[in-house]
């Protein structure tokens, strides 16, 4: 199996399903992990030198986070459903939440130097946006763009509906020279509605010494550590992904594939 895709293991005993640390996956800056909580289940952790963004991917939690308590936050029964709530968490602090329903979270990390205090994130801060035309649009849920304080961390949550494409026209983010384009570190957290769906995303470098197209299934991570990575949705299957993107610098400026530009300037 090709080491950009990464499954899902069963929960440990914090309930944790994915555990993508910078070393597991090769690269500098993003952090992901994927915990399922029983109702009545707490999790706490030190960002230490990260920051943190705990988005409620489903379900209620009571958050505390740099010794505030934030109250409950959550509420949507799936990602398909509503705008998220989420959690900021600097460097050198500690948060904490205990689960009010069953839940799943996911924990987006980046190196930071803890300048900023800690925060809720809540449905009316993020911002909604619809990219692209016919079969290529797709619904945009801003939860921490770089219009928002952040240190590194970018996280942005993206709906595909059946038989679409998402990150198309085919672009990359790998080079830092803006300010043209920006190097930023990708992952891509799958879920497909119906849940028996698979996704298709495509991996590649112009020169082709990275080219690989994965088959992403409900609960799959794709890891994007440079080149293009579009994703199609097949029919009959809607398809939610979880963005985190770090690097160098905080901005997001990407350079499309020129092979397939042409569309862009057609539309």
């Amino acid at each position: 199996m090709s080491k950009l895709l990464v499954k899902p293991s069963q929960p440990d005993s914090n309930g944790r399903i994915h555990a993508i640390t910078p070393e597991s996956a090769g690269w500098t800056y993003v952090g992901f992990e994927v915990y399922q909580l029983k109702a009545g289940q707490s999790l706490s952790q030190e960002t230490g030198d990260r920051e943190a963004c705990i988005v409620m991917l489903s379900g209620k939690a009571h958050v505390s986070a740099s010794g505030k308590d934030f109250g409950t936050i959550g509420g949507r029964s799936s990602p398909f459903e509503a705008d998220p709530w989420s959690l900021y968490a600097p460097a050198q602090s500690e948060w904490s939440l205990k689960a009010e329903t069953d839940c799943e979270i996911a924990v987006c990390t980046a190196p930071a130097e803890g300048k900023l205090p800690a925060r809720v994130i809540g449905p009316d801060q993020v911002g909604q946006e619809t990219r692209g035309k016919g079969t290529n649009t797709r619904h945009v849920r801003n939860i921490l763009p770089e219009t928002e304080p952040a240190e590194s961390l970018l996280v942005v949550e993206v709906i595909t509906p059946s038989g679409h494409w998402s990150s198309y026209p085919p672009h990359k983010h790998d080079r830092d020279m803006l300010p043209n384009e920006s190097l930023l570190e990708e992952t891509y957290y799958h879920r497909l509605n119906p849940p028996t769906g698979f996704a298709l995303q495509r991996v590649y470098t112009d020169d082709r010494s990275l080219d690989e197209t994965l088959a992403a299934s409900n609960g799959d991570v794709v890891l994007v550590p440079k080149g293009y990575h579009p994703v199609g949705a097949p029919h009959g299957y809607e398809l939610y992904y979880l963005n985190v993107m770090a690097g160098p610098k905080r901005i997001w400026k990407f350079h499309n594939d020129p092979d397939h530009e042409w569309m862009l300037k057609t539309a």
